[in-house]
């Protein structure tokens, strides 16, 4: 079983780019982020004409996130997360699908730090905490993925003196993504990639695709019960370098059968 988590940057930008990745790859589960799209104007029919059933929360023009299954419908378990009701963001989507727990994740970035938004960054990876102690307590197969804007370590960029100042690598966003992994957690790609350098993201300046300046930012994170599955993890970093792109690759993790 093949899992991946893809941010989008726009799906009705993106969608050609989409719906190859879907037609190449063939993902059993998918995962998007910044959709960026209101729920009346996803485009569902393209998706659903591509084999995928598919559940959405989206923000027009911000945000959003959707969960995709190959030949069936995720069955929705959780809209958003608890802890603020204020908090109208389109950032978190879980359901049950073809025997696993998933949640697509598309956690705030922060910037500029020190500020309101490296606040509110914080409070929702402790409201994310919260929830993943609930779903770990399930004891089910399940993963945690999406794009968590947090390079774990030094090594999971391409320079650390160009991003030691970004809301991404600050010490309490490191120290919020290893409490995950203290209460259980499996990172996916650093179980199979533990030097590091593999990269999720390029951005779009400073012509950084061309000289491979990227940092990994996209995670898998898996519960026991679906680490014990880990077969292998991977980027697919050549979809990066289509027309028109995401700046982030696909990622993905396979599991083996139960």
């Amino acid at each position: 079983m093949r899992i991946a988590t893809f941010n989008i940057n726009g799906i009705k930008a993106r969608l050609p780019r989409l719906l190859e990745w879907l037609d190449e790859t063939q993902p059993d589960i998918a995962c998007l982020q910044e959709i960026k799209t209101s729920d009346e104007t996803f485009p569902v029919k393209d998706i659903e004409a591509a084999g995928y059933g598919v559940i959405w929360h989206g923000q027009k023009g911000f945000n959003g996130v959707a969960i995709l299954a190959r030949g069936e419908t995720p069955v929705e378990v959780r809209r958003g997360l608890a802890g603020e009701p204020e908090d109208e963001h389109s950032r978190y989507l879980e359901a049950d699908v073809k025997g696993v727990r998933v949640a697509s994740i598309y956690l705030p970035n922060g910037n500029p730090q020190p500020g309101p938004k490296f606040d509110y960054k914080l409070r929702w990876m402790k409201r994310l905490r919260d929830r993943a102690t609930e779903i770990w307590a399930e004891e089910i197969p399940a993963i945690l993925a999406g794009d968590y804007n947090v390079i774990p370590r030094d090594v999971d960029t391409f320079s650390v003196k160009a991003m030691q100042d970004d809301a991404l690598m600050q010490p309490e966003s490191r120290e919020a993504y290893r409490r995950l992994l203290g209460d259980g957690w499996t990172d996916a790609l650093l179980a199979r990639h533990p030097t590091g350098g593999v990269w999720t993201f390029w951005d779009y300046q400073a012509n950084s695709w061309p000289r491979d300046a990227g940092f990994r930012i996209d995670h898998l994170l898996l519960s026991p019960a679906a680490a014990d599955r880990l077969v292998d993890a991977q980027v697919d970093k050549a979809f990066r370098g289509r027309e028109k792109a995401s700046d982030h690759a696909p990622t993905w993790v396979a599991l083996r059968p139960e």
